[in-house]
This record gives C-alpha cells, sequence and structure tokens, in this order.
C-alpha cells in the first residue's frame, strides 16, 4: 500500500501480528508453546525473511507484509520494498487509511534508536516518527482499539495515544493481539485458549469455548479469523465469542489477514513458509495467491 492509495484505504482493512512464538533469542520477550514458523524465502520475491504481520486493503487489492527486512507491498512481482529497513516485530493498522504503528529494531539504514519502542507512519511507512518508550519498549504484539492501542513487550500496555501507558495485570503471554479501530474487543491468543477483552484491553476473560488459536484478525467490526496450531481455520460472526470450524491452510502460517467485502463475502489471506494462500469462501478452502 504505497501513501496515495493507502490514505483511500477503508478502516476494514486487516492485519494481524504473526505468531511470536519463532524462536528469536533476545528479540522474545516470552514463549508461547505454540507451534513454530519457518521463514517465508518464497513469497512473490520477498528475501528470506520471517513475517510478522500482515495488512489487506480491499479497495486496491495491496498486500503489505511486515518482516525482519521491513515493509513489504507483494501485491505485484516482485516484491516492492516501503520506507527504511526496520525490523518489524509488531505492525498495526489505525482508523485512518496509510496510519501504520510498529515496533522492534532499527535495521542497516534506519537512524532509530534499539528497540525502537511504538514508531507511527501517515504516509503508509514510506517515514516513520518516534511516539514513545524509545529504547525501552519491543511490542511483538501490537494492535489498535476505538479508544486506543493495545501491545505487549513482556508487560501488557494500553495507551489512549501512543505516547502514555497503563500496565495491565493480564496473567498471560499474548502471541498475538487482535483488534479492530471500529471496536473494543480485543483478542488474545495463548497456549491456554482465547482471551477477550471488551473495553480496549483493560480487563481480560479466558473464553473457555473457544478453539485454541495461534493467530487471529478481525475481518470487520464483528467478524474474525483464527487458525489453529495445525492450519485448522475458525470463524467468529460475533467478536470472538462463539467460533465455527473452516477449512484448512497446508503451510506453516506466519502470519494472517482477513476483510469482508461490501458482498458480505470473508476473504482471508495467509503467509506461510511456501508463499501466500488465500481464500474466498470464507476459509472453506485456500489457494496459492497470484500477484498482479
Amino acid at each position: 500500500m504505497i501513501a496515495s492509495s493507502l490514505r483511500r484505504a477503508r478502516a476494514a482493512a486487516a492485519v494481524t501480528a504473526a505468531g511470536l512464538i519463532v524462536p528469536l533469542g533476545a528479540c522474545t520477550p516470552a514463549t508461547t508453546g505454540l507451534a513454530s514458523s519457518s521463514p517465508a524465502d518464497s513469497v512473490s520475491g520477498l528475501p528470506g525473511s520471517h513475517i510478522h504481520g500482515m495488512a489487506v486493503n480491499d479497495q486496491t487489492g495491496q498486500i503489505l507484509l511486515a518482516t525482519h527486512e521491513g515493509l513489504f507491498d507483494i501485491s505485484h512481482t516482485p516484491a516492492t520494498k516501503i520506507g527504511p529497513t526496520n525490523d518489524l516485530m509488531g505492525f498495526t493498522t489505525a482508523h485512518d487509511g496509510g496510519i501504520f504503528y510498529a515496533s522492534g529494531h532499527p535495521g542497516k539504514d534506519s537512524t532509530l534508536p534499539n528497540p525502537v519502542g511504538l514508531i507511527r507512519s501517515g504516509d503508509g511507512g514510506e517515514t516513520w516518527e518516534q511516539l514513545s518508550r524509545q529504547q525501552e519498549s519491543d511490542f511483538h504484539a501490537l494492535t489498535t482499539t476505538k479508544s486506543g492501542i493495545v501491545a505487549f513487550d513482556g508487560t501488557l500496555m494500553t495507551s489512549p495515544d501512543g505516547k502514555n501507558w497503563t500496565k495491565v495485570a493480564a496473567g498471560f503471554t499474548p502471541a498475538v493481539l487482535a483488534g479492530n479501530a471500529h471496536s473494543d474487543t480485543v483478542l488474545a491468543t495463548t497456549p491456554q485458549g482465547l482471551h477477550r477483552s471488551t473495553d480496549a484491553g483493560t480487563t481480560w476473560t479466558l473464553n473457555n469455548s473457544a478453539p485454541v488459536v495461534q493467530y487471529a484478525a478481525f475481518a470487520s467490526t464483528n467478524d474474525v479469523v483464527g487458525v489453529q496450531p495445525d492450519g485448522s481455520v475458525q470463524v467468529s460472526a460475533d467478536s470472538g465469542a462463539t467460533w465455527s470450524s473452516k477449512g484448512r491452510i497446508s503451510g506453516s502460517v506466519q502470519a494472517i489477514a482477513a476483510v469482508k467485502t461490501q458482498d458480505g463475502t470473508l476473504r482471508i489471506w495467509a503467509a506461510t513458509d511456501a508463499g501466500v494462500e488465500t481464500s474466498a469462501d470464507g476459509g472453506a478452502t485456500f489457494a496459492p495467491y497470484q500477484p498482479g
């Protein structure tokens, strides 16, 4: 999503952080016990890299992958790098098109501190500004809500503006935080099950009836897609309260994204170790994604 098109993007464009279970040494604040990921080195010309976030613009068809080597648009072959080389361990979109939040470490052509804390881009990832917690936080899980930001760097925290933070005594380590910019419901995936918050991450409840999912992404205010460690796909139409089983993704998943189109179709994309798979039938079947 280059800047001009992203400014026209709808807030329904979905994003999810990849699972933080990849062994990354000092990069990883904690392990989750969920299945591990492998480098995706065959995604439309993308250099070999772990993928930590994925965003889809339903209006333009552009697909973004946040990786150790920076942000890439893979909607055409070869993939196009956007902005500086930062190790994007956490990545999420905001209310307005073209606004991203990220965290991680500076790359070879970056002047950011290490870790970068929370950074923000208002031009589709071309440039980034420092918001807070520079040299303090490497947020491996990161999402936005109607009320602000929820993030995890070893401690779960919430912020209304990306600058002022409140610690949350959650008692769990999330692999993924999934939210929607028009709702205050947040989902946290853990080996113990799916935790759910309806107040923008302030309080949490373990959903004992939900499947154990490793990846989760909102497709709309209420529609959610979840992927279990074995690749089985689950969908929810009530913000993660109840779930139904669909198909299965064949590759080792690293990140997912989903949108609900204007005609009500649930579309899903999954970045795997073998490439990107996509479903146009609500997760029942998947096929290799074909860039333009």
